[in-house]
Order: structure tokens, then C-alpha cells, then sequence
């Protein structure tokens, strides 16, 4: 699981509310989390993937994130969604 993977995803949600429907439906495949955001907001979705053993990447800033899925302002946390 990379950025690239995240990039080239047919379906994707972004942000921390979708994110976090995403895991509660059981849609994600995998989630991706910015390391500079805060704990308090990324922790239960943390939490919420190793509960699901939901694949779950650190990315290295909500810019990168942001960038990986093609929006223009920063990411706290993405998920790719299962077909």
C-alpha cells in the first residue's frame, strides 16, 4: 500500500468524516493518515483499523495527502474503498 495506490484508486473517500463512514460500513480496503494532524481527531480511526485490520499508512504531511488525492488543500486522513 502507497501513495501511488491511493492516486490510481477507482473509488476513494477523503477526509476524516468520510473516512471514518467508510471504516463503520466496512467499505475501506485501506486508509491512509497524515502524520501531522492531530491525534485527538486521527487516533479513533487508528484505533477503528486495527479493530477491522484495515491496512492503515502513515503519510508524512496533510499536504502530501491532500496532493495524493488530487485536491489542492491538506488531508487529514483518505481511504480507498473496496469494488
Amino acid at each position: 500500500m502507497s501513495l501511488d495506490d491511493l492516486k490510481t484508486a477507482r473509488a476513494k473517500v477523503v477526509g476524516v468524516k468520510q473516512t471514518a463512514k467508510a471504516l463503520q460500513k466496512q467499505t475501506a480496503s485501506g486508509v491512509y493518515i497524515a502524520a501531522d494532524a492531530e491525534e485527538r481527531i486521527t487516533a479513533p480511526i487508528k484505533a477503528e483499523c486495527e479493530k477491522q485490520n484495515v491496512d492503515c499508512l502513515v503519510v508524512e504531511s496533510m499536504q502530501a495527502l491532500g496532493k495524493a488525492c488530487g485536491i489542492h488543500a491538506g488531508a487529514s486522513a483518505a481511504a480507498i474503498l473496496k469494488h
